[in-house]
């Protein structure tokens, strides 16, 4: 697990050719419009970086509370550092399925 104020992250290795990744906004974050708000800016973030993952993880995204007010650049910034920190990060031609990410 790697950990940050605004995210943690939990990565698994797997044998697919495929990474998946899968949301957590608990109702800290607050009521469901917020939650659904920072879900929809978590997958853009991830998409915008899908170039760039390796095949191969399964990856829970976390979100934490001062997720909900900081920015698209740091929110991208802590979510881009804490991948490349657990080897998903980093590689070219990654066969992410756009499912996974929506």
């Amino acid at each position: 697990m790697r950990s940050h104020p605004l995210l943690a992250t939990r990565v698994l290795r797997t044998d697919l050719g495929a990474t998946r990744f899968g949301l957590a906004t608990s109702r800290a974050l607050g009521p469901a419009v917020v939650r659904n708000r920072v879900r929809r800016r978590l997958r853009e973030a991830l998409r915008s970086m899908a170039p760039e993952l390796r095949p191969g993880w399964d990856v829970l995204v976390i979100a934490r509370p001062g997720l909900v007010a900081a920015d698209h650049r740091a929110m991208r910034e802590t979510l881009a550092r804490l991948l490349r920190r657990s080897g998903v990060l980093g590689g070219e031609g990654n066969s992410v399925n756009r499912k996974d990410i929506s």
